[in-house]
């Protein structure tokens, strides 16, 4: 049954992540031909803007070394095909191949900064200069990825102010829009509202933001629902609940994408998506994998049939 929440969003845009942030956590790497399948099953679902793969060091994520290979492959997708970058060689990388979307990746927390990035927060920033100037100058749209916004397994919880400041300065580099990332899964709705408040006080519009939560103690739903709440109509999801956090063991990955739609469709607010088709690829994807879908959605619909 559809009931609409009076001032929630009218149509949400996922961006779906599961070819990337979610088949990059895979012990064994997945073949170049399953993963282009993959986003273009994911793309006749419905989902207009799915982050095909990165352009990392093969060394750092050899799961994503076949980038090269990947990305001819979906010339005919009709999607947007956002890729993630490190720095300026991988985007030398990504616009040889013609990508026009971009992503970086940034952290809120210095331990994170380190152990990920091996620079300090204001380092990082710096290496992230010049190769969100050189994408806009060939026109691209750049994304910028926030980890550890709510929570740091070494620094515990993370003060509102100090995340609205990175996140400032990401923007002000010249990102399009943020994806504030509840990177280990410990944010809580009135944590979410705290730091979307935050940002508004600053002057941050908020069609500029994404979230992108995990799972871990099963919040994802909930503070998506407070975000939504907040105008945000962008909400980050992995097809099939596919990825993980390697920092929290027990966590359960990325919030799974038919979940996502099914609150959202219960709610009447648009996405675009065909929940029966977007199911059947998780399923696909699954069989692939060797393994279900942690997906509850995915697991109901599929065992209806």
């Amino acid at each position: 049954m559809t009931v609409p929440e009076p001032g929630l969003p009218t149509r949400v845009r996922i961006h779906e992540v599961g070819a990337r942030d979610g088949l990059q956590n895979e012990k064994t790497p997945v073949p170049t031909g399953v993963k282009a399948e993959f986003v273009h099953r994911l793309a006749a679902a419905g989902l207009t803007t799915i982050e095909a793969t990165s352009f990392v060091h093969p060394k750092w994520v050899p799961q994503l070394a076949d980038a090269e290979q990947l990305f001819p492959l979906l010339r005919d997708v009709s999607a947007d095909l956002p890729v993630l970058v490190p720095n300026e060689r991988g985007l030398d990388r990504a616009l040889a191949l013609g990508a026009d979307r971009i992503a970086v990746f940034g952290s809120a927390t210095e331990t994170f900064a380190a152990r990920n990035l091996n620079r300090t927060v204001a380092e990082s920033l710096a290496m992230f200069e010049p190769v969100v100037a050189r994408a806009k100058e060939h026109g691209a749209h750049v994304r910028g990825y926030l980890s550890m916004c709510f929570g740091d397994p070494w620094e515990g919880a993370v003060p509102v102010p100090q995340v609205v400041s990175v996140a400032k300065a990401l923007l002000d580099l010249g990102c399009d829009e943020l994806s504030l990332g509840d990177t280990i899964g410990v944010a809580t709705p009135g944590h979410v509202r705290a730091l979307l408040d935050g940002l508004d006080g600053e002057g941050v519009e908020v069609g500029r933001i994404g979230v992108h939560f995990h799972d871990t103690y099963g919040q994802a739903l909930s503070n998506t629902l407070a975000a939504l709440r907040h105008g945000v109509t962008t909400v980050d999801a992995s097809a099939g609940g596919l990825g993980g956090c390697p920092y929290a063991k027990s966590a359960t990955g990325n919030l799974a994408t038919e979940d996502l739609v099914w609150m959202l469709d219960g709610l009447g607010i648009e996405t675009g998506v065909d929940l029966a088709a977007l199911t059947a690829t998780s399923v696909w994807m699954a069989e692939r994998l060797g393994r279900p879908s942690p997906s509850r959605t995915v697991r109901a619909l599929s065992h209806k049939e």
